[in-house]
């Protein structure tokens, strides 16, 4: 008898089926003595869409919804249902005893899995491979350690949950908005409220009043020091009040009245998980999220040299301590040689602050794995990725940064001056990675102190008042709105709420990316450089939605309960049950909506040839569309007039161009360039 080994991607199933000895090649499988490998090509099933359950809903209309059906059913996909139908034959096969899961460790991957054996009606027993990494050695041991799959109910439980809520949420409140204003719009459980974030930060910016303040630093020659007053404030309000202190102080004698040394200890910033990748990413190289998840994916699956990606976790577990030494071993190679044989020679030094069972869930964090690292097979944004990790894992394998920092107080007529100073004593592990400088941070400059003492009189030789603007919070960029979906407590007044959902968010990991993406695709924000800003239709569908959806406090809860339901501590049904009650209350607030208006910013100067209304710039799947803004008429076409040769000419069609060649004639130089591509296109067509 055989087991089938079912994988999320052909990629991966061809490294599972080299190491499981499977040299048989056959349409949509590989075969060998003991094992069938098949793979997924992403999800191959999906919920069923609500045209399925009554064809009244393949029109949209506002009194058909809410769409609540009592049981959501499962449909194959229709695009990859041959490969869906080469799964079930083989589950069908008499020599087929067992099925080993082998997609993506996580909720999404336990998914993608599970619904293709209900709908292929898999009966038998299956068991899970659970690995952290794709390396050969990874595979063989997951394969000699093979967990039984009812230990992944929960977890499927929670994705099934995820699935659903989406589906009765996202549909519903898109249709209902989209009927409401006859407009393209929509909603969902966790873009919604991240893009309300971004839109209350416009807010703030556009209602933010730049307020006069100054500052004063004297200089005593050796060193420099910066005003405070009593309570630690450097700003002064009044220019009258700093005009005076400085009148004070100009030319004047002070004297050291506090001298504070003392040894600071600074460990190392804990290792990656996908989120905080994805932020350092972005501040150092400009990366979007969905890019670094791209990037490192590649690393993971093809060249094998980081653990799973869509990790939450920034620890490892105590049984991994002994193949630190063979990840070290793997990346003993220029650049990175120099140190790691530091480390090779000696016992590594761990603490819990590193290895802490408690602290991992699914997956550890990113690390990189035993594989033998070749920097000339990588590209330059694979090695400058991985570069992150790598260094990140060894400075957690080094001795903190130790250093004296001095704190000096001079005090003049009264006013205190304030300076510091760092007197490093070993650099520890920024000797593998300095830390990127925040530029808000409005500490006290680091200067180079000499050895002063209490008591030392000092003269003024120089006092400057400087005059500065307050500056209004900065527009989110993809590093601070991932900080903001990881944590967004900050948004949360309920104090309970608050507590509950600590280490909870808007999203997951996994999916961050893509909600971003999916804003930008919608067109409800733009990249401005590195600024994430929204458009008028972003900030118009803010103002429709309920004041709940739009707040990340309910969806933190939603996630919240969904990884209670993974962990064994909550109900799918009792969250799916008040997810349905939302769904109802959420569109009646669209549908007894009788004062809110949308109006649509991106209309182009062409008429619709259809039915004459002036057509919308939109973003489509191949690029940007002319879709007419009646959703009734439905007509659409591509914006630059060369994609027109693509027009079929069935009678319809025929007279539809005849129209589109007159109206676009009719609309100055524009309209006649596209009406003489048009013509063109058509010739070539006969």
């Amino acid at each position: 008898m055989k087991k089938l080994v079912l994988a999320e991607k052909p990629s991966v199933a061809r490294e599972i089926a080299r190491v499981l000895k499977c040299t048989g090649k056959h349409k949509g499988f590989m075969e060998g003595p003991n094992y069938v490998v098949t793979w997924a090509l992403g999800h191959l099933v999906t919920l069923a869409e609500p045209d399925d359950y009554h064809n009244k809903y393949k029109e949209w209309r506002l009194e058909d919804l809410p769409m609540i059906p009592e049981r959501l059913k499962l449909k194959v996909i229709r695009q990859t249902s041959q490969q869906f139908q080469t799964i079930k034959n083989l589950m069908k096969r008499n020599d087929i005893d067992e099925l080993v899961i082998a997609t993506d460790a996580g909720r999404e991957g336990e998914l993608v899995a599970r619904w293709i054996m209900v709908m292929a009606n898999w009966k038998k027993p299956f068991r899970r491979l659970w690995i952290s990494s794709q390396t050969d050695a990874a595979i063989r041991e997951g394969f000699a350690h093979l967990k039984p799959g009812k230990d992944y109910n929960k977890l499927y439980d929670a994705a099934v949950s995820r699935a659903e809520a989406d589906w009765l949420i996202g549909l519903n409140v898109t249709r209902a908005l989209t009927c409401k204003f006859n407009a393209q719009l929509n909603a969902g459980r966790v873009q919604t409220p991240t893009l309300a974030m971004i839109v209350k930060r416009e807010e703030e910016i556009k209602n933010f009043r730049p307020v006069d303040y100054w500052t004063i630093r004297a200089d005593f020659g050796a060193y420099f020091g910066d005003w405070r007053d009593p309570s630690g404030q450097t700003r002064i309000f009044d220019l009258a009040k700093g005009e005076v202190i400085l009148s004070r102080i100009q030319d004047k004698s002070g004297v050291i009245k506090e001298v504070k040394s003392e040894n600071k200890s600074e460990p190392a910033p804990l290792a990656y998980d996908l989120t905080e990748l994805q932020r350092d990413a972005n501040r150092r190289f400009g990366f979007s999220a969905q890019k670094t998840l791209s990037v490192l994916q590649n690393l993971y699956e093809h060249h094998k040299l980081v653990t799973y990606p869509r990790t939450d976790s920034r620890h490892i577990t105590s049984d991994m301590i002994p193949t630190l030494l063979p990840r070290l071993r793997g990346m003993c190679v220029p650049p990175y040689a120099h140190l790691v044989k530091p480390l090779l020679g000696k016992t590594l030094s761990t603490t819990k602050r590193f290895v802490d069972n408690s602290k991992v869930s699914d997956h550890h964090a990113i690390i990189p794995t035993e594989q033998p690292l070749n920097p000339a097979v990588l590209s330059h944004d694979e090695k400058r990725l991985y570069d992150l990790i790598a260094k990140r894992f060894l400075v957690l394998l080094y001795p903190p940064y130790r250093y004296e920092r001095t704190t000096l107080i001079t005090e003049v007529n009264g006013e205190n001056f304030y300076a510091k100073g760092r007197r490093v004593i070993d650099q520890g592990w920024r000797a593998v990675s300095a830390p990127v400088k925040d530029d808000a941070s409005e500490d006290l400059p680091e200067q180079a102190l000499t050895r002063l003492k209490k008591g030392e009189r000092k003269t003024v030789q120089k006092a400057l008042l400087k005059r500065a603007k307050t500056k209004p919070p900065a527009r989110y960029n993809e590093a601070t709105l991932l900080t903001a979906m990881e944590s967004p407590g900050k948004f949360i007044e309920d104090e309970e709420l608050l507590e509950a959902i600590k280490g909870s968010g808007l999203g997951t990991p996994a999916t961050r990316a893509e909600i971003i993406e999916k804003l930008l695709h919608t067109s409800y924000i733009e990249r401005h450089g590195k600024e994430l800003v929204p458009t008028s239709k972003g900030m118009q569908l803010i103002k429709l939605v309920a004041p709940d959806l739009r707040s990340p406090e309910l969806t933190a809860k939603w996630e919240q309960q969904l990884a209670d339901i993974a962990q064994g501590k909550g109900k799918k049904e009792a969250f799916i049950s008040g997810i349905r009650k939302n769904t109802v209350r959420l569109v009646e607030k669209i549908v007894n909506d009788q004062e809110s208006v949308y109006k649509a910013d991106n209309i182009s100067k062409i008429k619709c040839p259809m039915c004459g209304k002036y057509m919308l710039l939109v973003n489509g799947k191949k690029g940007r569309m002319l879709s007419c803004p009646d959703r009734k008429c439905g007509y659409r076409q591509p914006e630059k007039g060369e994609e027109f040769g693509n027009f079929r000419s069935s009678k319809r069609d025929r007279i539809l161009n005849q129209k589109l060649i007159k109206t676009y004639s009719d609309q100055g130089d524009v309209g006649v360039n596209l009406g003489d591509l048009l013509k063109e296109a058509l010739a070539k067509k006969k």
